[in-house]
């Protein structure tokens, strides 16, 4: 016999080389080709719109861990700084100062701590804040400014999903070129402008495996069959599948937001109805809603369902009965 004492412990047994902060920079690093380009379209109003919500997000994330007597060493484990990033990247380049720190307090102490903390939200930090930003303020979040690369005479602009929606673009003869929702040449968001930007972005997060591909795969799938029956029945009233994966939040949606480890299924059936769900309601949202953009809403929406999608969608380990 050995005196040698046997010791249990519980899963995981493996230990991998990704850690919380590692993946978290990454994110980061993905989100740079879309914060430079917001600052080339946008300039100053960009700059001052991110570092407001990321200062605002780590100063608000210090308070409540200070108040929750948790350890300080976390703030820098990158969470907070990509909810002021993403909150930065879907605001509108003339909302005011005081509304984006208003923001970015409410999606880390709503969005983040009051569940306490990272891992355990159920909602999309960012988009929380936004989503308050929308109800509280509809005017100053839906007032658009062109970029800085076109000379337009103008206070106000419309984003080419606002134009499609309200001004009737396409029997105009006014639709937003693709070529320029792809480069970025146009009004919207700051982040949410350069479609090239954020397929960068999206790529170097699928080669780097920090994503599930899944997700923004059946979210563009899901889009592209609603929103092509209708352009393929009547193309005189409806955009192509083309144009509503490049235009508005779709992009970031799928590749950063959508795809958030806490907030998304773990299971890839799980993730598979996760996406399509997404995909369809932003397609219906743009199609017969309101708004002329349902990204937000469509992955808030879907975020409800996560925990019923890990409950039922998991596989069944080998032995384990049904339950019922």
């Amino acid at each position: 016999m050995t005196d040698k004492p046997f010791i249990l412990k519980s899963s995981p047994h493996f230990k991998d080389k990704d850690s919380v902060p590692r993946i978290m920079y990454a994110v980061v690093i993905a989100l740079l080709p879309a914060i430079f380009a917001s600052v080339y379209f946008f300039r100053l109003r960009a700059v001052v719109l991110i570092l407001s919500c990321v200062l605002t997000c780590l100063a608000t994330e210090a308070l409540f861990l200070w108040l929750r007597k948790k350890p300080l060493y976390s703030l820098w484990d990158g969470s907070a700084i990509i909810t002021g990033l993403l909150l930065a990247m879907t605001l509108p380049p003339s909302l005011s100062l005081e509304l984006a720190i208003i923001g970015a307090v409410v999606a880390i102490a709503i969005g983040k701590q009051v569940f306490g903390g990272l891992g355990q939200n159920i909602f999309n930090p960012a988009l929380v804040g936004r989503a308050f930003l929308q109800t509280a303020f509809p005017v100053a979040m839906t007032t658009w400014m062109p970029p800085a690369t076109i000379t337009i005479n103008t206070a106000t602009f419309a984003t080419p999903l606002g134009n499609l929606k309200f001004e009737d673009a396409i029997a105009q003869g006014t639709v937003t070129p693709i070529q320029d929702l792809f480069w970025g040449n146009i009004g919207g968001c700051i982040g949410e402008t350069s479609a090239i930007a954020l397929i960068l972005g999206g790529l170097f997060l699928l080669f780097r495996r920090v994503i599930d591909w899944r997700i923004p795969l059946g979210i563009f799938l899901s889009l592209t069959a609603l929103t092509g029956i209708f352009w393929l029945v009547n193309s005189g009233k409806y955009a192509s599948p083309l144009f509503h994966i490049l235009a508005g939040g779709l992009l970031i949606g799928a590749f950063f937001m959508a795809t958030d480890m806490v907030t998304s299924p773990i299971s890839p059936l799980g993730s598979w109805v996760y996406a399509l769900g997404i995909g369809a309601v932003v397609g219906l949202i743009r199609l017969f809603g309101g708004f002329p953009e349902g990204v937000m809403y469509s992955i808030l929406f879907m975020n409800a369902f996560v925990p019923l999608l890990n409950r039922y969608t998991r596989p069944r380990v080998l032995g384990e009965r049904s339950k019922g």
